[in-house]
């Protein structure tokens, strides 16, 4: 399939989904973690998508690419850490808390897949296509 914005990118639209189904999760947590461990899971699992959308826009030049890339994927290992918490602190059924971690993972293979061969993305080429295999490959 070409690719002709990041939001057609299969891992924009599973980190976004992933991102959402956060925030609807987060809105029965306690008052008190509003500040704390709510306000830090859902910006994290925003920037995921965020700096999805940055690397897309900076692929004329795979080192930024790639940086931007690697931001995305540390900002997913972040947002495990704080899932983690929430399953810990019980806000966060261990079913629930099992789906997003399952997401994430596929979420962050993806995106070591594209850090791998960012020529397959980048360039003065208006388009690119998504390979068709599994980001768990």
């Amino acid at each position: 399939m070409a690719i002709d914005r990041f939001e057609q990118l299969r891992v924009f639209r599973q980190a976004f989904r992933a991102s959402m189904e956060i925030f609807e999760a987060s809105k029965s947590w306690p008052m008190e973690e509003r500040y704390a461990l709510t306000d830090q899971v859902r910006r994290s699992s925003r920037s995921v998508s965020a700096n999805i959308a940055e690397a897309w826009r900076k692929r004329r030049y795979p080192r930024h690419f790639v940086s931007k890339l690697s931001d995305a994927d540390a900002e997913a290992a972040e947002t495990r850490v704080w899932l983690r918490y929430a399953q810990q602190c019980g806000y966060l059924a261990d079913d629930a808390f099992d789906a997003l971690d399952q997401a994430y993972d596929i979420i962050c293979g993806g995106l070591v897949n594209m850090m791998r061969a960012p020529e397959k993305w980048c360039g003065t080429t208006g388009r690119v296509s998504e390979p068709a295999e599994d980001y768990r490959s």
